[in-house]
């Protein structure tokens, strides 16, 4: 069951988070170090943004799913064969 965190506010400790399954949090729950009844904070969520990158990789993935990329020939030697890494050439040799 998805989770979300909920925040309360004990008038003696101060805030604290709870995490609850979503829709399940009331609107007053015990402080976990005074007992006393807390009321809960109404927050904003916490939403991320993905990079542009990560974003593009992702949608390409969905896309894969439903209508993948079909090969109709073999690649050509020239397609097949890639230039070697820079950091090869400063390597020991035997």
């Amino acid at each position: 069951m998805p989770m979300a965190t909920y925040e309360y506010r004990c008038p003696d400790c101060g805030r604290f988070e709870v995490r609850l399954p979503i829709g399940t949090a009331q609107a007053v729950h015990d402080c976990p170090l005074c007992r006393s009844p807390a009321r809960r904070l109404f927050t904003a969520p916490s939403l991320t943004r993905l990079s542009p990158a990560m974003s593009a990789a992702l949608t390409r993935e969905e896309q894969s799913q439903e209508a993948p990329e079909v090969v109709t020939s073999v690649p050509s030697e020239r397609q097949r064969r890639r230039p070697p890494h820079p950091a090869l050439s400063r390597l020991p040799r035997p």
